[in-house]
């Protein structure tokens, strides 16, 4: 297994076929939302041709019932003129004559019509059809409400004039019912379509809508429709419908909540995916870094342990030869380079374990080591620095790690300007944090280069290791809390890095 984790091509290769299953699934959901998409719209349009089909039915059937309404007057108005006829027969008149016969036939095959003649005064005369009640001599009351939905036919014997008053046949009443019944129908299975998707359905000019459903009003009032038609028409072409009064009308319709929802799952799906490739990167990344701080740290103790032995052989023999007069100038500065590589050896010390960080004055540790790299570089750098001696700034420090941030630095900037050149130190003193920018007239830095040259490992020198600058950033941002970042840098001209510490 850890033979897997590392080697990073393996890893790779693995991440690489579950992308490509992942993308080989995404895919087939999006198949699978077009089906869907494509099944709901073929069946808009199956309930849009039944709709049809019922409107069409629906307009035969009225016709149907205008044409037996029409029949049923036609036959009144012979009923009245057959009636006419026989009332005002006189008494020697033959009965059994052909014409008088068929004048009697015409009243006596009325078997469906309820039919109630009256007087002017609505007295009633005759009535055919109808049980009225015994006592009931003029037509009045629900009698009269139920017979006159129909204007009466009016007529004159011998001065005297009659009404005849009508009523709808049993034949004309249940045709009736069923216009009623299909228009019923009708309107229920637009309200309540068998589809699940949102419909509207307009008339032929687009402007109102007759007849809606799982959709919400508000999106239907006058101000929202033109809106909510727009939105209709991406998801499709409107179907035109044939509606019952011989017009024709549109129905407009949008994907269903199930496909709107369905048709985000791979986005969200691959969001997931890319979160999670993003969270394994950085727990390889994390992997990685701890084990570059394991060999840091092992590196460093071994260096400072390494270097004990040395400078205590190297403390003996000083002492050793200071008892003779004619060394004491050579023992000073051989002292100073003891000195020099404990304070080497202790940086090492702290650097493979948690510094301890106190409260330091960093103004002398700064004018102190631009002294130290200007006694110690070449006539041709120039030091300026803006700080004040006078001032104190108290800061929780690790004074062997700062200055040894401050030689990396200054170190770099006399290389990048090749041993001849100037660098400039301002320090800013605001209430919270200090400012100490490092500015050198040397090659600079392309901006694409900004991150890379804190990495470990990452050098642009022919024989550097890459180790000054990430070692310059663990120092300033893990052991001291602060930030270092390059602040500008023009190819050619120079380099400002800026060092950002809290008081």
């Amino acid at each position: 297994m850890k033979k897997i984790i590392k080697n990073p091509r393996i890893i790779w290769y693995a991440l690489l076929i579950g992308f490509s299953l992942i993308l080989v699934s995404l895919w087939q959901i999006n198949v699978i939302i077009k089906k869907l998409r494509h099944e709901e719209t073929k069946q808009v349009e199956i309930w849009a041709k039944a709709i049809s089909r019922k409107a069409n039915m629906l307009k035969d059937t009225k016709e149907l019932y205008s044409k037996t309404l029409e029949i049923e007057r036609i036959k009144m108005q012979r009923f009245i003129e057959a009636y006419k006829i026989i009332i005002s027969l006189d008494e020697n008149a033959d009965l059994t004559s052909p014409d008088l016969q068929f004048y009697t036939r015409i009243i006596m095959d009325n078997k469906t019509i309820p039919v109630i003649i009256t007087d002017e005064f609505n007295n009633i005369q005759f009535s055919q059809n109808i049980d009225i009640p015994q006592g009931e001599k003029v037509l009045v009351g629900d009698l009269y409400k139920k017979f006159s939905r129909n204007k009466p036919l009016e007529y004159e014997v011998y001065g005297m004039k009659f009404k005849l008053y009508y009523t709808e046949s049993n034949i004309y009443t249940n045709l009736k019912a069923t216009i009623d019944e299909v228009m019923s129908s009708f309107i229920s299975d637009i309200i309540n379509n068998g589809v699940s998707v949102p419909v509207i359905i307009t008339d032929s000019k687009k402007e109102k809508v007759l007849a809606y459903g799982n959709i919400s009003p508000e999106r239907l009032c006058k101000r929202n429709l033109p809106t909510t038609i727009n939105s209709m028409l991406s998801d499709g072409e409107p179907i035109r419908i044939s509606l019952p009064n011989n017009s024709y009308g549109y129905i407009f319709f949008n994907k269903s909540k199930i496909i709107s929802v369905l048709q985000f799952f791979p986005w969200i799906y691959l969001f997931f995916l890319i979160l999670f490739a993003g969270l394994l990167y950085l727990v390889l990344k994390a992997i990685k870094t701890s084990e570059q701080n394991i060999v840091w740290v092992g590196m460093s103790k071994e260096t400072a342990h390494q270097l004990g032995t040395p400078i205590s052989s190297l403390s003996a023999w000083s002492e050793l030869l200071k008892n003779n007069q004619e060394n004491t100038s050579i023992c000073k500065e051989m002292d100073k380079d003891i000195e020099r590589l404990s304070v080497i050896s202790q940086r090492f010390s702290h650097i493979g374990s948690n510094p301890d960080l106190k409260p330091t004055d960093i103004v002398p540790v700064i004018v102190n080591m631009v002294d130290y790299m200007s006694a110690r570089s070449s006539k041709n750098i120039l030091f300026n620095s803006n700080i004040e001696e006078n001032l104190s700034i108290i800061i929780p420090l690790n004074q062997f790690l700062i200055e040894w941030t401050f030689e990396n630095l200054f170190k770099n900037a006399i290389d990048a300007m090749d041993g001849k050149g100037e660098i400039s130190i301002i320090l800013q003193n605001e209430d919270k944090k200090i400012f100490i920018d490092i500015t050198d007239t040397g090659k600079g830095i392309p901006k694409t280069m900004y991150k890379k040259i804190f990495q470990p490992g990452f050098t642009t020198k022919k024989r550097g290791w890459g180790l000054g600058l990430s070692l310059v950033r663990r120092i300033v941002e893990e052991y001291h809390n602060g930030k270092i970042y390059v602040k500008n840098s023009v190819v050619g001209q120079g380099t400002t890095f800026r060092i950002e510490l809290k008081k």
